[in-house]
């Protein structure tokens, strides 16, 4: 068994820990939003995509809601503004590319 790794502050509200990280650009995140915060910024998914899982709270993306149990994938390309009203957890996945 491992330890956790500490978080790491991305921006006000917004905290990262890398739990895994392959070869080929491939990693997962434990991403833990606080209640209120908002990405600064427009976040792209480039080169490859992104795949999300609420664990807790409500995630929402700039444009709806998504409840616990939810699955969101970003394609290449797209974009969004990650925030929460309630605060929320979230595991987030990059696949290789």
């Amino acid at each position: 068994m491992t330890r956790s790794p500490p978080a790491r502050n991305l921006t006000d509200g917004i905290g990262l820990r890398r739990m895994w990280e392959g070869k080929g650009g491939s990693s997962c995140h434990i991403v833990d939003i606080a209640p209120g915060a908002v990405w600064p910024n427009l976040d792209v998914h480039e080169p490859g995509p992104e795949e999300v899982f609420v664990v807790s709270g409500t995630f929402n993306d700039g444009v709806r809601d998504y409840p616990p149990g939810s699955f969101i994938r970003c394609p290449a390309g797209s974009s969004h503004i990650p925030q929460s009203t309630t605060g929320c957890r979230l595991f987030v996945f990059y696949p290789e590319g």
